[in-house]
């Protein structure tokens, strides 16, 4: 292969790896807070049992929070790497763009989430409640913060606004239109509830798997109903946003709709492909099932709508087939999710919330969806990034002008060291929190009992005290 489809490959790679661990680190820092909320709620209310399964909870998955926010950043320090590896072009024509908005990323939310992580981690009971608590809230900012500075950038190569080009470099002209580019409401909306959706599922699974196994007895039941009652509200809301972030695309990337719905010539009333095979060379499809005119009204709201085809962007249109089955892989995971969440939570509000009354099925299918989140993820990354091509910033800078001369021997030999150390490190994970999941005592501190909520001006020692 040349030396840019490797290039472009081993970025995909690295993205797809790195994706995974902000993807449950963004929401399960809000969960936490949660969790630590209920634990001081059910404490101050003289319920000492259920205080204890809302604790547990808690240091279980500020566990699997710190695990997973350890791997997020290493993955995104190669990610940043590649940057004057593969893509030196990209920062010497961008990086007047590119740079203050990562830098604010590092600077405004990395270290926030840096400083209070170890007091968040390693704080209860040695620092006073509304310590504890206010730090647990500054790291869960701290990781919509870092989100929002990435997705403003990831968002302005997709629509690019309030800039321009002077000398062949791109020069701001008003940060405001920058960082809220066209799409960047929608693309960050979008992945606030993917990973709100991706923790939902995480919770539930591992819960669910803690029930079979016969562990976790106290918090289990716990969190399994906060994991399906936030997927069933969240899913619905995911589709509308979806919907909304559709029509957006639609008038900022025609091209990369045309080659999602598999349509080759501009026509109204276009129909919605359930399934079909894009051939980019006979610039066709084969094998088509549709629904007529199905495209046309979801995408335009309109029987009739008109949908331009990919034949109206010559070279500049994104390769079709990834993108085709990539979309119709998250919306089938998003379907998925929806009927999961709404059957399970049904049916474990009827057995009024005890785990011991579902079927086991039922809990087998949670185990199963664990990382769902991810699949759908990785589908609609893969939708962004793809679609954007050939274009590094959308309809204004090629992929192909910035890569570097690197030659391909050596691109190819750290690509296949990537992917073998990245799919290690998966198994390792998924590993860990299996065995976590099985044993979730050695998670938890030894000898910390329900410590009751720390009083204004009182240490946490001397209730320690009181309390034995």
């Amino acid at each position: 292969m040349d030396a840019l489809t490797l290039a472009r490959m081993q970025f995909a790679a690295n993205i797809t790896f790195h994706i995974l661990f902000p993807t449950i680190s963004i929401g399960m820092g809000w969960l936490l807070l949660f969790l630590r909320w209920r634990w001081l709620k059910a404490g101050r209310s003289g319920e000492p049992l259920r205080a204890q399964g809302w604790l547990d909870a808690y240091r279980f998955w500020t566990k699997v929070f710190a695990l997973t926010f350890a791997l997020g950043v290493v993955s995104g320090i190669t990610m940043s790497f590649q940057f004057g590896t593969n893509w030196p072009g990209f920062m010497e024509k961008v990086g007047n763009i590119a740079g203050p908005l990562l830098g604010y990323e590092v600077l405004t939310a990395f270290f926030l989430e840096a400083g209070f992580l170890g007091v968040m981690l390693f704080g209860h009971g040695k620092v006073g409640e509304r310590l504890h608590l206010l730090s647990t809230f500054l790291v869960a900012f701290g990781t919509t913060l870092s989100a929002f500075w990435i997705l403003a950038l990831n968002s302005w190569m997709q629509t690019p606004a309030g800039h321009e080009i002077v000398n062949g470099e791109f020069q701001v002209r008003s940060w405001l239109e920058v960082v809220f580019n066209p799409s960047f409401l929608y693309r960050f909306t979008h992945m606030l509830l993917a990973s709100a959706l991706t923790c939902a599922f995480l919770l539930v699974g591992l819960s669910a798997w803690q029930i079979l196994r016969g562990v976790g007895q106290r918090s289990a039941p716990k969190v399994l109903r906060v994991g399906l009652t936030l997927a069933a509200l969240a899913i619905p809301v995911q589709i509308v946003v979806g919907d909304m972030h559709g029509l957006n695309t639609l008038k900022h990337q025609p091209a990369k709709i045309a080659a999602i719905e598999g349509v080759w010539d501009t026509e109204r009333g276009a129909p919605l492909l359930l399934f079909a095979i894009p051939d980019a060379q006979q610039r066709k499809n084969h094998f088509e099932i549709g629904v007529p005119k199905g495209a046309s009204l979801i995408l335009t709201h309109q029987v009739d709508g008109e949908i331009q085809g990919m034949n109206d962007f010559p070279g500049a249109h994104p390769p079709p087939l990834p993108l085709f089955f990539a979309f119709r892989i998250m919306l089938g995971m998003g379907v998925l999710m929806l009927a999961t969440s709404w059957l399970g939570w049904w049916l474990y509000r009827r057995a009024q919330w005890q785990p011991a009354h579902l079927p086991r099925a039922l809990l087998w299918l949670f185990a199963g969806m664990t990382f769902s989140g991810w699949i759908a993820t990785v589908a609609g990354w893969y939708v962004t990034e793809v679609g954007r091509q050939p274009f590094i910033v959308y309809g204004l800078l090629r992929t192909a002008d910035v890569a570097s001369a690197q030659p391909s021997s050596m691109i190819g030999l750290t690509l296949v060291l990537y992917v073998t150390l990245y799919l290690a490190l998966i198994v390792a994970y998924v590993s860990v929190l299996k065995y976590m999941a099985e044993k979730p005592e050695e998670a938890l501190e030894p000898g910390m009992a329900v410590l009751p909520p720390t009083p204004a001006g009182t240490t946490p020692t001397a209730v320690q005290g009181s309390a034995a």
